[in-house]
């Protein structure tokens, strides 16, 4: 299963001849394992987001698990590189008046309101693909005797006659195939058991009662979208929210960031500068999350039963110690703006998280559930 998906996903190394015309996913599929497209022609979207690995970044050289290595080959960003599978159910940014809640958006704290819009950041970022402007990106494209005819088929005959426009186009096609049913297939174990095709284990379904139970944790309040076992759920709510997770000192040294340094979360993007959203980092989806690890917007945690652990320990007294670290938990880096209400919930025995564990588990798509064996 493992080499059908690599064979058939990793086609940066393929140069297409054009028989059939390409539609704009298939020319975003082909800049998406473009290694061209970063400086030293190294690393593509698909570098730190591996259709093998359910688009994260499992390479080796990622700074102790939790940061993605650049293109240039000793940098790496402040952040763990979230799943880009399941980021095309994400709406657009936006301020929600009804909620009173900041919305949608890509990136951890939103600052790319669509995913066109994410897809222009990594190119141009020094510590990712390390491209210094459009011109030089626009250059590469020219050199592709497969994008010179696609673009101007697709987008205008005008399309590669500027870079910016070109840069445009080129995160539009990226958007569209970031839009196809790769990235969200929906056929895991628990999508087959709502169409009738599997039946829960008893744990399972035990944690399937208590995730969408309010009266007993507040999984649901955060990451469920639409209602109880409907259809297509992205397992996400596309809100903000600080849940005190503590700083992941691997990544700040990994980053050279220094020892202040505090990841302000939503507070970060450009478009929000009202303080009570300090901290506040976008909801993930819980789709493939166990095997999406490490887990939090700074890879601070390896394990999932730790992450429920962790939210344990605001409902539970006896929840003190880290079971990773065997030391107490860590402070909040940034402590003022907890959601508390959201994390309010029944104290969980053992019992309880194997079952939310187990849960979560049936939440991983069908190409990727050989990887629960290496969990």
């Amino acid at each position: 299963m493992k080499q059908a998906i690599i064979i058939a996903l990793a086609i940066s190394s393929i140069q297409l001849s054009f028989g059939d015309e390409l539609t704009e996913a298939d020319l975003g599929q082909l800049l998406f394992f473009d290694a061209n497209l970063s400086l030293n022609r190294s690393q593509s979207c698909s570098t730190c987001h591996d259709p093998a690995r359910a688009f994260t970044d499992g390479r080796e050289t990622a700074a102790l698990g939790i940061a993605s290595l650049g293109d240039d080959g000793h940098s790496f960003g402040n952040r763990n590189a979230p799943t880009a599978a399941y980021a095309n159910t994400s709406p657009a940014f936006h301020y929600d008046e009804a909620l009173g809640e900041y919305v949608g958006g890509q990136f951890w704290d939103g600052r790319a309101a669509t995913l066109a819009d994410q897809a222009a950041g990594p190119p141009l970022n020094p510590a990712e693909m390390g491209m210094p402007d459009t011109a030089t990106v626009f250059e590469r494209l020219n050199a592709n005797a497969v994008y010179k005819e696609a673009f101007p088929a697709l987008y205008g005959e005008a399309v590669l006659n500027d870079p910016d426009t070109a840069y445009q186009a080129m995160t539009q096609a990226i958007q569209a195939f970031e839009q196809t049913e790769l990235f969200s297939p929906y056929d895991s174990k628990y999508d087959r058991f709502l169409r009738g095709e599997y039946e829960l284990t008893v744990l399972e379904d035990l944690g399937r009662t208590l995730f969408f139970s309010e009266a007993n944790v507040n999984c649901s309040t955060c990451h469920m979208l639409k209602r109880e076992d409907a259809a297509q759920e992205p397992f996400t709510n596309h809100q903000y929210r600080n849940i005190g997770v503590p700083s992941n000192p691997n990544i700040i040294a990994a980053a050279e960031l220094g020892e202040a340094y505090i990841d302000h979360g939503l507070l970060e993007n450009p478009a929000v500068d009202d303080a009570t959203y300090d901290g506040k980092i976008k909801t993930p989806t819980l789709r493939n999350v166990a095997i999406t690890g490490p887990y939090m917007h700074n890879g601070v945690f390896k394990d999932l039963r730790t992450v429920v652990e962790f939210y344990d320990k605001y409902n539970n007294t006896e929840r003190t110690i880290n079971p990773e670290t065997g030391e107490p938990w860590r402070e909040a880096e940034v402590p003022g703006t907890i959601d508390l209400d959201d994390l309010r919930a029944q104290k969980l025995t053992e019992r309880k998280i194997d079952a939310l564990v187990a849960f979560m588990k049936t939440l991983t798509d069908a190409r990727y559930e050989y990887l629960l064996e290496e969990k």
